[in-house]
Order: C-alpha cells, then structure tokens, then sequence
C-alpha cells in the first residue's frame, strides 16, 4: 500500500474508479457492501492516500460492474482533450 503522492497514472485511476462509482450513483458505504472493502480504504483509495493492490481493484471493478482495463484506458474524450493541449502548447510556442 503507498502512502505518498499518487503518480499520474495512478491519479488518472483514482479519478476513473470515483466517476465510474458516481456513474452508477453508489455510495462509498453501497461499494464498500458489493465489493467487501471496507469503506474507509474505499475513501483512501479515492483521496489518493493509498494504492490498492490488485486483488482491492478487481474487487472493486466487479462489485462496478467493469471491466479493469476500463481503468487503464484512456476514452475518446480524454485523448481529445489531450490533443487540445498539445495544440495549444504548440501555438504558444510558435507565437
């Protein structure tokens, strides 16, 4: 379990794992019932103040109904705001 700063990849999965729960308008206590973690390694997990392992995760993605890759995978929208940002950082640079 890490107890430091989460890095970038790991971030993009805490912020994955908290939209998909709020997608399917569960509560930290109904995720922690479906899924047998308990809530407040549910609330570090989605704070950042540690890392699951990945027997935490697959547990987490089943009680969601997921599949983990969904995790990991960047979507359409996020690489379209991706490409923005480099274009504008471009334009900057060129200007």
């Amino acid at each position: 379990m890490n107890m430091g700063v989460p890095t970038k990849q790991e971030q993009q999965v805490i912020t994955r794992l908290k939209r998909l729960r709020g997608d399917a308008q569960l509560s930290q206590l109904e995720l922690s019932y479906r899924s047998g973690v308990s809530q407040n390694m549910i609330t570090y997990i989605e704070t950042g103040k540690r890392t699951p392992s990945l027997s935490t995760l697959l547990k987490l993605c089943k009680a969601l109904n997921i599949n983990p890759a969904v995790l990991f995978v960047d979507t359409d929208e996020e690489k379209k705001h991706a490409k923005q940002e480099i274009i504008e950082l471009i334009q900057r640079y060129i200007d």
